[in-house]
């Protein structure tokens, strides 16, 4: 015991070194700069100097007289831009600019002259501190460092390889655009900025992760948006407090409302169209740098069955697909389910046809049922995931042969019954036609639930589950706005858009579970027969 309290005793006193050594080396980062060309540049070759790919490159501003360097990382600027707009312009161009080169050499007026004779990029801004300056390096700037000046001038000239913007893997559909989201951050902002063309969207930037100042960010329309839903949103992403945010995943987990529920509480998605047709519904969009992935919020149930497409096409047809997912959700949750407390408890409830059909196919197999079902519903899972760690060429391939050899090697063996392979196979086929991922995940888990409580209750843990389910789902909110709205609260203007699509000439408002600004977002409608 007081070995473990010396080893406890030791480990803090280590934590405690370690941080007090992290809170001395980001206090340095915060020096103010000098006038000293040379101090400045060994603060920074000791900072960040030592690293191969931290380039410094020093020069004469020969018409001035006065000395200069340029601090970027190789691949993430531009070097044609540094060659020609930077260094070209600055060392030759520089004493054409102006006639009178005494006023040039006014040494409180040689940043200023530089920045707006010499340099021709678009893009320049001023730092006056050490940590501003070294961010803005490693995010990808120039640093422009001027003998006789503590100002730095950033210059923005990205230049790093950038994945072309193409079609989402994640997200396919029949008709609708065919471009989206990538990596880069100024790329996803411009795919909104082109079918948003509004004054009112507004985009507040944030840089989450002491460590990777990832940029973050937060978009809505001012005008719409409820002012309190946008107030929480950032009031959570201040609230972050991180060494590393590289992924939009992780900023849903540290802002979502409830972590311990299964069920998604912000949508992600990979298509601008969607994005753009949340904004002005009045939802808040969260754009992260580094991942293809844009966060909506809020989110109920229902919208997590909506695809874009269904508003593309022609209101029945939409409205049929919708029905369908909704029946397709049911499915992937109960089927295994039903078929083990039918089996189990609950013979009677079978046609006498269909029982004793099932019965002869049953005919030989040593196991139970519940036995039957995990253990096809593991391999499924076992299958789908491998097919995703797969190369593409032959992941689907591997899942396809895969289920048909493994089900059919089963049912020869006598493992499992011939029509338990059929449930096991329409429950992977209907978990499929859900259009967001992490909905088909929760539904996933929560079927395990419902095949145990099949396997000791019947029919009874069925609705048991469903009841405790239900529960939850009533419970659970997504920023202020109920999960299962418009059902929960009652909110009959909103059906219109739910379980179904009404025609889009009589879905004149915004719904009134956002409590958006302004509801209005059609006028009346002159069209169809004269």
């Amino acid at each position: 015991m007081f070995r473990w309290n010396k080893t406890k005793e030791s480990h803090k006193q280590s934590n405690q070194q370690s941080n007090k050594k992290s809170h001395i080396h980001l206090e340095s980062y915060t020096a103010e700069l000098t006038n000293l060309l040379a101090d400045n540049l060994n603060i920074i070759k000791q900072s960040i100097g030592q690293s191969p790919d931290v380039v410094i490159r020093e020069f004469k501003i020969a018409s001035l007289g006065v000395n200069a360097a340029l601090v970027y990382i190789s691949g993430l600027v531009d070097k044609e831009t540094i060659n020609e707009q930077i260094m070209k312009s600055t060392m030759l161009d520089l004493s054409a600019a102006n006639e009178n080169i005494d006023v040039l050499k006014a040494g409180s007026l040689i940043k200023e002259n530089i920045k707006n004779y010499a340099i021709t990029i678009s893009k320049v801004k001023d730092v006056q501190t050490l940590d501003e300056c070294l961010l803005n390096i490693l995010s990808g700037n120039i640093a422009l460092f001027i003998d006789g000046t503590r100002d730095v001038l950033i210059l923005i000239a990205p230049g790093w390889e950038t994945r072309s913007i193409e079609e989402p893997t994640t997200e396919a559909l029949v008709r609708g655009p065919r471009d989206g989201f990538v990596e880069t951050l100024i790329f996803n902002t411009g795919l909104i900025r082109r079918r948003i063309r509004d004054p009112n969207l507004t985009m507040v930037p944030y840089k989450l992760g002491q460590r990777s100042k990832t940029d973050v960010m937060v978009v809505y329309m001012k005008g719409i948006t409820n002012g309190k839903l946008v107030n929480e949103v950032k009031r959570r992403i201040e609230q972050i407090n991180i060494d590393n945010v590289l992924e939009s995943g992780i900023v849903e987990q540290l802002i979502e409302d409830d972590p311990l529920s299964p069920f998604p509480q912000i949508q992600m998605t990979e298509r601008p169209d969607k994005v753009a047709a949340c904004l002005l519904e009045g939802r808040v969009a969260i754009l992260i740098d580094n991942t293809p992935f844009v966060l909506m919020a809020p989110v109920t149930f229902s919208s997590l069955l909506h695809s874009p497409e269904d508003y593309y096409e022609r209101w029945f047809v939409s409205s049929l697909i919708r029905l369908m997912r909704f029946g397709a959700i049911f499915i992937s949750l109960s089927a295994p389910s039903l078929y083990v407390a039918l089996i189990s408890y609950h013979q009677g409830l079978i046609p006498t046809n269909l029982v004793i059909s099932i019965a002869a196919s049953r005919e030989g197999v040593p196991f139970p049922s519940i036995f039957e079902a995990l253990l096809m519903e593991v391999t499924i899972e076992l299958l789908r995931e491998a097919g995703v760690r797969l190369p593409k060429p032959i992941g689907q391939t591997i899942g396809i042969v895969g289920g048909l050899v493994i089900g059919e090697a089963a049912v020869t063996a006598g493992l499992v019954s011939p029509m338990m392979v059929i449930v096991v196979a329409l429950t992977a086929i209907s978990s499929f036609a859900l259009p967001q991922y992490g909905l088909g995940i929760a539904i996933r888990i929560l079927r395990f639930g419902m095949i145990l409580a099949a396997a000791f209750l019947g029919l009874y843990g069925i609705v048991m589950t469903y009841l405790m389910i239900s529960i939850h789902l009533v419970k659970l909110k997504s920023f202020g706005v109920n999960y299962l709205a418009p059902f929960v609260p009652y909110c009959p203007s909103d059906w219109k858009d739910s379980l179904i699509r009404m025609p889009l000439t009589m879905m004149k408002k915004r719904p009134e579970m956002l409590k958006t600004k302004d509801r209005k977002r059609m006028t009346k409608q002159y069209g169809g027969k004269g």
